[in-house]
């Protein structure tokens, strides 16, 4: 079970930092494409909840996995 937990985090944690990742490849594809400073805000201000949301996956799946270690 605890085996499953650990794996299961990791598995998370990997899915977290593809998203961030995908995020820091977005706002440098924007900067390259963009002179103008509120355009690249924009496009921050765009890629900001994915990049929040893939780190709180990425922090919940190492929660996981070091709740396994400990547990198990």
């Amino acid at each position: 079970m605890m085996e499953m937990m650990v794996w299961a985090g990791a598995a998370l944690s990997i899915l977290g930092l593809a998203g961030l990742i995908w995020s820091i490849l977005r706002v440098m594809q924007a900067r390259r494409r963009t002179s103008d400073d509120e355009e690249l805000r924009a496009a921050v201000q765009a890629v900001l909840p994915y990049n929040l949301g893939a780190l709180f996956v990425s922090v919940i799946g190492l929660m996981l996995v070091i709740l396994g270690i400990f547990l198990g």
